[in-house]
């Protein structure tokens, strides 16, 4: 096989732990500049970093094991943003990352979307602004003046997409997410769970969150209805759960490659460091599975409803810094 440009060492502030190199078997990376033979796999900071490693240890193997003459680097990067300097530097060659900020990267040139994530039985998933049983809120325009808990500023499910159906009824919205400067609303943001429980607590009016956290055994747990639901009331589509985004200085030879190793990775290569399936692993024992169970092919298109949200709000790459 002709020689190819290879994967580039990621250098800067990012923090690294390597994985041994592997035979394999879907091509090799042959002798051109940045020849380090090196896959720089780049974690966003969604979790610990101990915990991330232990979790993508496994799955960064089957790939060692799949690409010839390749090991793999697994990098957890401080934020969102260093993830998109990583790629569009070409110091990174893949990322696991969220919806907008692969979003924000493929409108800043930095990123290409090259798979999406499948979990909890789907490839999509939602947002919702629930409120109180006992509440007096009956739609998204009662909301004006009162306080609503969103998650994390950059959560799709739990801050960007409430806020645009927040927008979509009329509300200003302000300096959001980055302040509730010039909203309608009082805003705090914190994590889905935390914001649930703001909600349940009686301190806020309403929760932006992902419908996830809200519900029970069956339907939404006890004394939470909807306000608004984004699949149900906006778009049927949902929201495409989160990708891999690809480096765009890679050859068009070395993504597909390791879009296709990725692709075939087995059941095992989701199991985490410890081998067992999550409801299999002890008392003693840190449950590691990763979050997601499959991936597909994905481009732009997939995730074109996320850039147009993102453009409503005019959020730019920036808002990552955090």
């Amino acid at each position: 096989m002709a020689s190819r440009r290879d994967f580039l060492k990621v250098t800067g502030a990012l923090g690294a732990a390597s994985t041994s190199g592997l035979a394999g078997c879907i091509g090799s990376f042959g002798s051109q500049p940045y020849n380090d033979g090196t896959i720089d796999f780049m974690m966003s900071p969604t979790e610990p970093q101990n915990y991330m490693m232990k979790q993508y240890g496994p799955f960064a193997d089957h790939i060692e094991e799949s690409v010839d003459n390749a090991d793999v680097n697994l990098e957890y990067a401080s934020n969102y943003s260093a993830v998109l300097q990583g790629l569009g530097s070409g110091s990174a060659d893949i990322a696991e990352t969220g919806p907008f900020a692969a979003a924000l990267g493929v409108k800043s040139g930095d990123a290409e979307i090259a798979l999406q994530r499948k979990a909890y039985g789907g490839w999509k998933y939602t947002s919702v602004i629930v409120t109180r049983e006992d509440s007096d809120i009956e739609s998204l325009s009662d909301l004006e003046g009162e306080t609503i808990a969103f998650a994390d500023i950059t959560s799709a499910s739990g801050s960007l997409y409430p806020l645009w159906m927040l927008k979509e009824e009329g509300l200003s919205i302000g300096e959001a997410p980055t302040s509730d400067n010039g909203a309608d609303f009082t805003a705090t943001w914190s994590g889905h769970a935390e914001a649930f429980k703001t909600l349940q607590d009686g301190q806020a009016a309403a929760a932006g969150v992902g419908k996830f956290i809200t519900q029970g055994d069956d339907g939404y747990v006890d004394g939470i209805e909807p306000v608004a639901d984004y699949m149900a009331d906006y778009n049927e589509n949902g929201i495409p759960r989160a990708p891999m985004v690809t480096s765009p200085e890679l050859s068009d030879d070395n993504k597909s490659q390791l879009v296709d190793a990725i692709s075939n990775a087995p059941d095992e290569a989701y199991l985490g460091e410890n081998g067992k399936p999550n409801s299999e692993t002890g008392d003693d024992e840190t449950e590691d599975d990763l979050w997601f169970s499959g991936v597909r092919p994905a481009d732009l298109e997939t995730y074109q409803p996320v850039i147009d949200v993102a453009d409503s709000l005019g959020l730019s790459t920036d808002l990552l810094d955090g």
